[in-house]
């Protein structure tokens, strides 16, 4: 492999970037897990890292909220399920530099705020629950869903920046260009070339971001996206096209075909978004009881069953090393915790 190219570096630094997080987050080694499934899995810690709870999703507001920033914006926008980390981090972060969050959810107020939906009236956030009679069937694009939800959040509050659900743009998911270049090089310290990098999906943009820079930086790793919720039509184009963005974005075009997209849609999702699973309910607790890590059942939870799963159908090859992407959601455990069969009843 070639050394690590500086030119991608100067050009991430070519646009405006927050500091919310320190880097490079952990790469933890996991030896009780490693020794169970015969060979080396590893942990990348981006749960630890952001504010109000932390998760991956700060990588991406470093830029967005840079940009937000630049242009003077006082309000910030954006929008998710229920209990979305994305929400609660954009919350946190944008109290942190002054400005006035609202949280857009369609979705009836459930009677109780708890998980993240508590920590964003902690925050102060604006959430506005607009029940229009929506379900999470992969019914409309990733693309459509967002105009339309912007062309909502105009109407309703006037002049503010908008951020699309999970920073779901090409500025955001430089973030995790900048994430595949980190990881590439801590696994390059190891001795590792070859590896398995697995990952929740959601809106997508963590694995596009992840795609562009592991092309861009020539890497072996293998990316790949499980999905927790089958919440858009045509997914894999949407994640094509946004990573082909990247790519152009950062001066060395690369067209990704759908086809070749690293996701597996439907098989670890259960009933729907946010439906805990009893596959995701059993990997939280064994990551939990033989490495001390939590996961959530929206998001973790539901990959980590797949990643378990596919090592336990050989289908991802025997020996390679394996890096599971860590995006947190702890909060969402405790909204969900009952639901999920990991609390006794009251």
């Amino acid at each position: 492999m070639n050394a690590r190219p500086d030119w991608l570096r100067t050009e991430l630094d070519r646009y405006p970037r927050l500091s919310l997080a320190d880097y490079p987050t952990p790469l933890q080694f996991a030896p009780r897990l490693s020794e169970q499934l015969q060979r080396p899995i590893y942990l990348k810690r981006d749960d630890e890292i952001g504010p109000g709870g932390g998760g991956n999703k700060t990588r991406k507001l470093e830029y967005l909220l840079a940009e937000a920033r630049q242009r003077g914006a006082r309000k910030i926008a954006t929008f998710g399920g229920l209990q979305s980390n994305h929400a609660r981090i954009t919350a946190a972060a944008a109290r942190h530099l002054g400005m006035e969050p609202h949280l857009f959810y369609f979705d009836r107020q459930p009677p109780r705020l708890d998980g993240n939906l508590f920590l964003n009236e902690l925050f102060g956030a604006r959430m506005h629950f607009i029940p229009f009679g929506g379900g999470s069937d992969a019914g409309m694009t990733l693309e459509t869903t967002i105009r339309l939800v912007s062309l909502v959040a105009w109407l309703r509050l006037g002049r503010h920046y908008f951020i699309p659900v999970g920073g779901h743009t090409w500025r955001g998911c430089l973030g995790y260009v900048r994430a595949a270049l980190e990881l590439d090089e801590q696994v390059r310290m190891l001795g590792i070339e070859e590896a398995w990098i697995v990952m929740a999906a959601g809106s997508g943009g963590t694995l596009a971001g992840m795609m562009a820079g592991l092309q861009l930086a020539g890497s072996l790793l293998r990316p790949l996206g499980i999905d927790v919720g089958h919440l858009w039509k045509d997914f894999p184009i949407s994640i094509a096209r946004l990573a082909t963005e990247l790519c152009t974005r950062l001066g060395r075009p690369h067209v990704f075909a759908p086809a070749e997209i690293p996701l597996l849609e439907k098989s670890y999702v259960g009933a729907r978004y946010a439906i805990p699973t009893a596959q995701g309910q059993a990997a939280i607790r064994r990551l939990a009881q033989t490495e001390g890590v939590i996961l959530d059942p929206v998001y973790t939870g539901k990959a980590f069953a797949g990643l378990l799963d596919l090592v336990d159908r050989e289908q991802l090859g025997r020996v390679e090393p394996i890096v599971f992407l860590h995006t947190g959601g702890l909060p969402a455990l405790f909204a969900q915790a009952q639901m999920a069969g990991l609390a006794q009843p009251a």
